[in-house]
């Protein structure tokens, strides 16, 4: 897969949906300020055709089924960018209830990373999430293998990097789950984990900003996260030790 074809995945964890809940709209319309000239007009038929929307705030208001709402994009198949809500089942942790996704798509160019950290925030804030992330797509291979499964077999993850605990066997919805290139954590989840302490934390805070809904996004690397790149691969496995409360690795 060539850089041209990947894209930076966007993430983020939040409460469910409630009745005539706002969050949605608010999501798209932050996406929007945050990228400017983007507007998430159009949908796709099952064929990937475009589909204009004129009435898009109304349609996704109509359209909020599930503890979601529908995919949406901009018209430019060579500079796609794309949204979509949902509910997913689990909670984020043992016990706790459904939570509210939304994820995101931009491209994995200059313009999509020059965005990225104004996008993570704008979907995060909106959404008002306990936690997120924003990677390059083909990450999420590698952290699925970090996810210790019940086994016999001894876990080994890739590259060296910490086994993490599944959602539904820890106990505080606010840690998150594992460490992305560009991190959202909100104010309840960067105190879960001791953030920011000025001492131990200085490098992460020179690439750190504090989002106005008082929470933190911090980037690992100042490029993409690439793994096969040692100086990236050590970052990573630094914030993993300086977090253990993420992916619940300091509790038995």
């Amino acid at each position: 897969m060539t850089a041209a074809q990947r894209t930076l995945i966007i993430v983020v964890h939040a409460p469910a949906l409630k009745g005539h809940d706002g969050r949605p709209t608010a999501v798209v319309r932050a996406m929007e300020r945050a990228l400017p000239g983007l507007r998430l007009d159009w949908t796709m038929s099952e064929k990937e055709d475009f589909i204009a929307l004129p009435n898009r705030d109304e349609w996704v208001a109509a359209n909020m089924t599930n503890g979601g709402f529908p995919f949406l994009c901009n018209d430019d198949d060579n500079h796609l960018v794309t949204v979509v809500g949902l509910e997913n089942p689990n909670g984020l942790a043992a016990g706790s209830p459904p939570h509210f996704e939304v994820h995101a798509d931009l491209p994995l160019d200059e313009a999509g990373i020059a965005a990225v950290v104004d996008v993570l925030e704008a979907v995060g804030d909106s959404a008002r999430a306990v936690w997120g992330h924003a990677t390059p797509s083909g990450y999420g291979g590698i952290v699925a293998q970090q996810f210790r499964h019940p086994s016999y077999e001894p876990h080994v993850p890739p590259q060296g990097l910490p086994s993490l605990k599944l959602p539904w066997d820890r106990s505080t919805p606010e840690i998150p789950h594992f460490l992305g290139w560009l991190n959202y954590w909100s104010a309840a989840a960067a105190r879960a984990i001791g953030f920011p302490d000025p001492a131990r934390d200085a490098e992460l805070l020179t690439r750190a900003h504090r989002t106005e809904s008082g929470g933190w996004s911090v980037q690992l690397t100042d490029t993409p996260l690439d793994l096969d790149n040692p100086a990236h691969l050590d970052a990573l496995k630094r914030a993993y030790e300086r977090f253990p409360a993420i992916g619940g690795r300091n509790s038995p």
